[in-house]
C-alpha cells in the first residue's frame, strides 16, 4: 500500500486520522499495562484515604500537577475533601498546609522532582504518603506508604518527550481511586447533590421542597365548602387548582379549571353545588422529597400542571407545586 502523500489534502487528512489513531493505540495499551499491575496496593490506598480524619492533599508538579489538582476536584466532589498544592509552592511556604492526618497524593513520573524536598517536613508530621509515580524505586517511590504504579510502556507523543499517555493513566488511577472510594463510603445521589448546589448538576437535584409553596399560598377547600367560595379560593391562589381535604385535613381530590367547565357542562347549580360534587378524586401528588424532575415527569405523563405535595406517611398536603414554578428554577 502507498503511503499517504502529505501534499494531497485527501491523503493528508487520511494521514491525521492514523496519528490521532495511534495516539488512541498507546494510551489504551498503556492503560491496560497499569490495570495488569493493579493489586493490594491500590487497595491499601483506598484503606488510607477512607480512615483519613484530616484531609487529602494532592501535590505534583507540571502536567502532573495539572493532573492533580483534577484528582483533588473529583475527590472533594465525591465526599472526600481534598485540595491541591503546587510541589515548588510547598517547598516555598505552602506546605503549611500539612498538618497531622492528613493523606498525600503525591504525582510525579521520575519520583524525583521537588516534591522530594517535601519528604523530610512528610515524615516529622508523620502523614500517610501515597505515591503515584513511573519509577517505583525513585526517591518518592522509597519513602512512600503506598506505591501506584503508573509507568507507560511509551508516551503517545513521538519524541517521547510530552507527558501524553502517562498522564492519562494518572488520570484514570485517580478517577478509580475517588470512584472506589465513594462507593465505599456509600456517597450517594444525596449527597452529590448536596456539593452540586449550582448550575445545571443543581438544578438537577433541586428537589420538590426547595421550590413549593406553602401554608397560606397553598389553595384548600372542605368538602362542604360552597362551590361559589371554591371559585374564589382558585382565583385568588392564582394556580388554577384547589385541593378538597376532609375533616381530617386530608387530600381527597382536586378542582382544576377544566373540572369547573365540566360542571358547566353538565349543567350544574352552581349555587347550590358544593366542592365534593365537581372535585376529581384521587389525585396526583407527590413528595417534597422527591427531585423536581420527577415532578416535571409526572405532569407531563398526566397531562397537568400542578401537583399537590404531600406528607410521605398519609395523603396530607403539605405545598404546592406548579409547572411554572419548575421553569423559573430552571428544571424545565
Amino acid at each position: 500500500m502507498p503511503s499517504p502523500n502529505p501534499s494531497d489534502p485527501k491523503s493528508a487528512g487520511k494521514l491525521d486520522l492514523e496519528r490521532a489513531r495511534r495516539v488512541f493505540d498507546i494510551e489504551i495499551a498503556a492503560l491496560r499495562a497499569v490495570l495488569a499491575r493493579f493489586d493490594s496496593g491500590f487497595v491499601r490506598a483506598l484503606d488510607l484515604l477512607e480512615g483519613c480524619r484530616s484531609k487529602v492533599v494532592v501535590t505534583g508538579m507540571g502536567k502532573s500537577g495539572i493532573i492533580g489538582r483534577k484528582i483533588a476536584a473529583t475527590l472533594s466532589s465525591t465526599g472526600t475533601p481534598a485540595l491541591f498544592v503546587h510541589a515548588a509552592e510547598a517547598a516555598h511556604g505552602d506546605a503549611g498546609v500539612f498538618v497531622r492526618g492528613d493523606v498525600i497524593i503525591a504525582l510525579s513520573t521520575s519520583g524525583e522532582t521537588e516534591i522530594v524536598q517535601l519528604l523530610p517536613l512528610m515524615k516529622r508530621l508523620g502523614v500517610s504518603l501515597i505515591a503515584m509515580t513511573g519509577k517505583p524505586d525513585s526517591t518518592l517511590g522509597r519513602a512512600a506508604e503506598v506505591v501506584l504504579d503508573v509507568s507507560v510502556p511509551e508516551e503517545a507523543c513521538p519524541m517521547g518527550l510530552a507527558p501524553t499517555a502517562s498522564t492519562t493513566v494518572a488520570l484514570v488511577v485517580g478517577d478509580a481511586l475517588a470512584v472506589a472510594l465513594l462507593e465505599r463510603k456509600g456517597f450517594g445521589v444525596d449527597d452529590f447533590a448536596v456539593l452540586h448546589p449550582a448550575g445545571a448538576l443543581g438544578r438537577r437535584f433541586l428537589t420538590v421542597g426547595d421550590v413549593m409553596h406553602v401554608g397560606a399560598a397553598v389553595p384548600l377547600v372542605g368538602l362542604a365548602t360552597p362551590l361559589r367560595d371554591t371559585i374564589l379560593e382558585i382565583t385568588g391562589k392564582r394556580f388554577g387548582v384547589a385541593g378538597v381535604v376532609d375533616g381530617n385535613g386530608l387530600l381527597l381530590g382536586v378542582i382544576t379549571d377544566g373540572d369547573l367547565r365540566r360542571a358547566w357542562e353538565r349543567n350544574v347549580d352552581i349555587a347550590a353545588a358544593r366542592a365534593a360534587d365537581v372535585m376529581t378524586r384521587d389525585p396526583k401528588t407527590i413528595t417534597a422529597g422527591a427531585l423536581a424532575a420527577q415532578a416535571v415527569a409526572v405532569m407531563e405523563r398526566h397531562a397537568i400542571t400542578s401537583l399537590f405535595i404531600v406528607a410521605a406517611e398519609e395523603a396530607r398536603p403539605v405545598g404546592l407545586i406548579h409547572l411554572h414554578d419548575l421553569l423559573r428554577a430552571g428544571v424545565v
